[in-house]
């Protein structure tokens, strides 16, 4: 592990272990899972509180072994067909207003898993619920028409994370391409241009301040909507080590400078993750 101290703003406060055991017990009911307890999310209690919650499809077991994540790597799990009614009635018994569907990278299925994204948002849709459908997805491997399975099925966002800057990608995220990920956002655009485009990055892994502004360019000039900027936290003594504590002025700064480059929505904060208060991005866009 980093023997950098941890400041005090990364300080979160403790969850309420009754609302908690609310969301954790109907997951065990349904045999579903969250991107919020498989990367352990400082932020998990502030976004049930606000009826959002972010579902992983596919699985516990990702195909990739990213040096900065902390889903478990491995043989990868059987597809579950009834995933998508599972998850369709988690939201109508959770009350959310704003679902996220994840997935772990599933490099094994000849589509990357874009049909189970399908369904799940078909499911939902079945639903007619007031709710807004947002989807982070992995890269496909660059398979466009695995992404256009996604895009076509309407979903209001679509997020692919950038994750770092395109100097680390070797020793962060070597299994990804920088290029390729912003071919992707791009992608979207192309497919359907009134589906909103997200990204993220993290930053406290040895990245200069203009590093960080350069993929803000980027990720712009590949028609990227909305952002998100939040502090790496080093899962495992195993993991990439943390070679920051960027402070909050720092992120305050991040923050301006992504609002002028042109993004239409910024999150930009220390515990800030890419689905952290991920409906205010969609509900601050359309009333604009």
């Amino acid at each position: 592990m980093s023997n950098l101290r941890k400041p005090s703003w990364l300080c979160v406060q403790s969850a309420d272990p009754a609302k908690l055991k609310i969301m954790n017990d109907l997951l065990l009911t349904q045999s579903l899972n969250t991107v919020c307890k498989e990367a352990n999310c400082p932020n998990s209690l502030e976004c049930y509180a606000k009826k959002t919650a972010t579902f992983m499809i596919l699985g516990t077991i990702c195909s990739r072994n990213c040096k900065f994540c902390n889903v478990t790597h491995g043989i990868t799990q059987k597809v579950d067909k009834d995933e998508p009614v599972k998850v369709a009635d988690a939201i109508v018994k959770l009350g959310l207003r704003h679902a996220v569907i994840t997935s772990v990278t599933r490099d094994d299925l000849e589509d990357g898993g874009a049909e189970q994204f399908v369904n799940v948002i078909k499911e939902i849709k079945k639903k007619e619920l007031d709710i807004t459908i947002e989807v982070l997805i992995p890269d496909f491997q660059g398979n466009k028409e695995a992404l256009k399975k996604v895009v076509v099925a309407k979903p209001h966002i679509i997020n692919h994370n950038i994750e770092t800057i395109e100097r680390l990608y070797d020793s962060v995220r070597s299994q990804a391409k920088y290029k390729q990920s912003l071919e992707l956002l791009r992608s979207v655009k192309q497919i359907n241009s009134l589906v909103m485009t997200k990204s993220g990055i993290m930053v406290g892994l040895g990245e200069t301040y203009d590093e960080v502004i350069t993929v803000l360019k980027d990720l712009r000039s590949y028609d990227c909507d909305f952002i998100t900027i939040g502090q790496y936290l080093q899962p495992s003594k195993d993991h990439y080590e943390v070679r920051e504590y960027i402070h909050p002025d720092v992120f305050d700064r991040y923050k301006k400078e992504a609002l002028n480059i042109g993004f239409k929505y910024v999150a930009s904060a220390p515990l800030v993750r890419s689905s952290y208060n991920a409906s205010d991005f969609y509900e601050a866009f359309k009333e604009r």
